[in-house]
């Protein structure tokens, strides 16, 4: 029968989520996919919250040598997934393709290998989102799996959360859609996930070349207070935009959390202060990122990028 393998390449799961990997079981039989666990993904050491860099690459080439996995799912993001990218076996990687999905800190182990091989990876959910049954986020995974072009339309609703004296509170809050920031119409290649983490590759052989592209970018605010996020976002979509193989065609940004305070003013401030981002469509509150619910994202594939007004069309063309 065939599988979706759960692998930890990043932070690894705590027994607590056991209970998430039932749910997320149950989803996935309902698709015909029995869901089976990598021998590492509750192993973690004292200091980094994850398994060893040999045990992360062994259930990662575990399931890409498996020739009953079909879809490989991230369990968590976390901080270090890049250390693992040198000890990859790309070449079976390319030789054994499968799904592979995730986002957050897993932006760079999907960007590795999408450059590396000819590949497209996959920026989506991961065992939260497919536990939690949004009709949203599924809907959109099983787009990917038809293999079929689709258009990106905006959620209904979206959860956040808020710290109120201390205390996380859950919020739901109703989605007004995504925002036009910069007309114009442009096809790329889909590049991105999350800005920082995309960061960490330049210089490396992972990074890739993203003249000619679209970017998709959000970041995870939680780190941050007050205005220091805008400050971080700024500075990181600077040095990518400053690479000399950055001449990109679009920008969709993703939704960002409530604690990032962001707002619309902030963001088009910021993209006055650049250049390369002059005459280009930009689009603000894409579903994805660290809320929910989330679309999911062929990175590798292209994308139909058409702003004029309140007009907006993000068209995936699949490989």
């Amino acid at each position: 029968m065939k599988e979706v393998r759960l692998i930890a390449p990043s932070l690894s799961l705590s027994l607590k989520d056991k209970a998430k990997i039932v749910k997320a079981e149950k989803y996935f039989k309902s698709l015909g996919y029995t869901l089976t666990i990598g021998k590492y993904v509750f192993q973690k050491d004292n200091y980094f919250g994850c398994s060893s860099i040999e045990n992360r690459v062994a259930d990662l080439m575990d399931a890409f040598l498996d020739k009953n996995v079909e879809i490989i799912l991230c369990a968590n993001g976390g901080y270090n997934v890049n250390q693992i990218l040198p000890y990859i076996d790309y070449k079976k990687v390319q030789q054994n393709p499968k799904i592979l999905i995730g986002y957050s800190d897993i932006t760079a182990l999907l960007i590795a290998i999408m450059k590396k091989t000819t590949l497209t990876t996959y920026y989506g959910p991961m065992l939260d989102g497919f536990s939690s049954a949004n009709e949203y986020t599924l809907k959109y995974f099983e787009k990917i799996l038809e293999k079929k072009d689709f258009f990106i339309t905006s959620s209904k609703e979206i959860y956040d959360y808020q710290k109120i004296n201390g205390k996380i509170k859950e919020v739901t809050i109703k989605n007004n859609g995504m925002i036009p920031i910069q007309e114009g119409k442009a096809i790329g290649k889909i590049i991105g996930g999350n800005l920082c983490t995309l960061n960490l590759l330049q210089g490396t052989e992972y990074m890739p070349d993203l003249n000619n592209s679209i970017l998709f970018l959000e970041d995870d605010a939680d780190d941050y207070g007050n205005d220091v996020f805008l400050l971080e976002f700024d500075r990181n979509l600077e040095s990518l935009l400053q690479l000399s193989n950055c001449n990109i065609k679009g920008i969709v940004f993703g939704r960002f959390q409530l604690c990032s305070n962001m707002n619309l003013d902030k963001l088009k401030a910021l993209i006055r202060n650049k250049s390369k981002l002059k005459d280009i469509p930009i689009v603000y509150g894409a579903d994805f990122g660290h809320t929910n619910p989330m679309f999911t994202l062929p990175l590798g594939a292209y994308c139909q990028l058409e702003i004029k007004k309140s007009n907006i069309i993000i068209k995936i063309i699949s490989k």
